[in-house]
């Protein structure tokens, strides 16, 4: 069993790629002077995300990138010796998906398509298919986007598949029908804490929780990137300001031990399930 420095990041990104990417860069070099095995930045870290979830402007979506393009390899390079996730527009075809990659500086480990899309984010997405886990040298390693970690299902999926870390890339706003005047009463920043320490503690491992912060058109977006334990306890957080909310762990020791006496994932009874 191996320590390593988990990383979550809550910082803002807009349609500039150029900025995007000095900016990873910086928290890449951040990361990595604080010994940062694993830096799961923000969903669409690369071109930001929509400035309207329930109507779309297809004239101001995000710049759709080639999942094989340059930018995806200057964040490889950027990454070296770290495993470094992060969320940005694909493009496939005439199709385009809310995506993320993971990689170091030898290239892809692993990819995820947004697979559950709110509101009229279906006007600009086209929703994914599958969660599949994926081999990382800091460990078995799924990927969720924004909504996905509102269903157990996505989460569950993971671990069942040997995920051991989940890496959460969101671009969470504020409530869009029922604004609170103080972004700690908003009743979607209370669910984003939730769905992380629920989906963390139900599948007993741990989750890493990015998030963008401040705002892009009516999207005011709220931070609270954290890393979660196997036990659903949050071991480090930014609240609502940008930062990097990072922890050491032993990630195989601990979920050996929150499973040592309760084990979910063996204890399920599928055949009882509807």
């Amino acid at each position: 069993m191996s320590v390593v420095r988990i990383g979550a990041v809550a910082a803002a990104f807009g349609r500039d790629l150029d900025f995007d990417l000095q900016r990873i860069a910086t928290l890449i070099e951040h990361a990595r002077r604080d010994g940062t095995g694993l830096l799961v930045l923000p969903d669409a870290a690369l071109g930001g995300y929509l400035t309207d979830l329930r109507n779309p402007d297809p004239d101001t979506l995000p710049p759709a990138l080639d999942p094989d393009g340059p930018m995806i390899r200057k964040v490889s390079v950027l990454a070296g010796e770290m495993v470094v996730c992060v969320g940005y527009c694909e493009t496939d075809g005439s199709n385009r998906y809310n995506a993320a990659v993971c990689v170091t500086g030898d290239g892809v480990l692993g990819r995820h398509r947004k697979v559950h899309q709110p509101a009229g984010e279906a006007a600009a997405y086209t929703a994914g298919d599958r969660f599949e886990a994926f081999d990382t040298p800091v460990g078995r390693l799924g990927m969720l986007i924004d909504y996905d970690k509102t269903f157990p299902e996505s989460a569950r999926a993971l671990a069942l598949d040997g995920a051991q870390i989940l890496a959460c890339l969101s671009a969470w706003p504020t409530s869009i029908t029922n604004r609170a005047p103080k972004m700690a009463q908003d009743r979607q920043s209370r669910l984003f804490d939730l769905y992380d320490c629920a989906r963390a503690a139900e599948n007993q491992v741990v989750l890493v929780s990015s998030n963008q912060t401040g705002a892009m058109g009516g999207m005011r977006f709220l931070g609270q990137a954290k890393v979660v334990g196997p036990g659903g306890d949050i071991v480090a957080r930014t609240w609502s300001k940008a930062g990097i909310a990072a922890a050491s762990l032993d990630v195989g020791a601990e979920i050996a031990t929150a499973r040592r006496v309760l084990s979910h994932l063996a204890e399920r009874r599928p055949e009882v399930y509807r």
